[in-house]
């Protein structure tokens, strides 16, 4: 059986990094706090502050767990590889939307990466997997949630 492999840019590995060394800096030093104080409160069979601090080290510990098997399982997407011509991940695109008469400009990046509030769309969204692989110019059909069909037109494909 092989390993997932999680393919990652590299903003997205060193942002991965960073929230693990953040949530290991809270476990150990503000969670861990919490504990001791709880437990200085007594009977711990009835506290809830130390029920609730308790709880919250499992969800900290299971996130690490989580970003150290990712970064482990890491590949990293160097732009320099890729077909300049290409949408890829890692590449910001700009596209036409002829049913909206609107212009959207996005980064494709994995899904472990993907954040609309900060313009980056995952590869595995609908318009993700509609896109990947095409090339500027190229006309899409893409087939919204709702079932409608959105005539789509690859404007730019840029480096960051």
């Amino acid at each position: 059986m092989s390993e997932e492999i999680y393919k990652l840019t590299r903003e997205g590995y060193e942002k991965l990094k960073k929230e693990r060394e953040e949530l290991k800096r809270k476990l150990m030093g503000e969670i861990a706090e919490r504990i001791k104080e709880a437990r200085e409160l007594g009977d711990l069979s009835e506290n809830s502050e130390y029920e609730e601090a308790k709880n919250e080290q499992g969800k900290i510990d299971s996130r690490i767990k989580e970003i150290d098997y990712i970064l482990d399982h890491a590949e990293i997407i160097e732009e320099d590889n890729q077909d300049d011509s290409k949408v890829s991940l890692g590449r910001k695109i700009k596209i036409k939307d002829y049913s909206l008469n609107k212009e959207q400009e996005f980064l494709l990046v994995t899904p472990q990466e993907a954040n609309l509030k900060e313009g980056k769309i995952s590869i595995d969204s609908p318009i993700g997997k509609a896109i990947l692989g095409r090339r500027k110019g190229e006309f899409i059909n893409l087939k919204t949630g709702r079932g409608e069909i959105k005539k789509i037109k690859i404007e730019e494909v840029n480096n960051r």
